[in-house]
């Protein structure tokens, strides 16, 4: 009896393996052509100058530069320069 227990209790304590989202490269690093920029989930933080939206929404720089982010009316968004 205690051995069904223990493989019940086990059965649903798994978690799903994280999915490393967020900000790889901040504001004032340096950016080469291709460089993954933000990955996310939908599009938080919009793309700017240089950059560009794949198809999960991770923005990635279009030329090397520095990375920058601003606000334009209540909107973020991330550019290359």
């Amino acid at each position: 009896m205690a051995h069904t227990k223990a493989q019940r209790a086990v059965k649903g304590n798994r978690d799903s393996i994280s999915k490393r989202l967020g900000v790889k490269l901040y504001g004032g690093q340096e950016a080469k052509a291709g460089n993954v920029l933000i990955k996310q989930r939908g599009t938080r933080i919009k793309a700017g100058l240089n950059v560009y939206v794949s198809r999960d929404h991770t923005l990635h720089a279009k030329v090397a530069g520095t990375v920058a982010f601003f606000k334009k009316l209540g909107r973020q968004y991330v550019k290359v320069v």
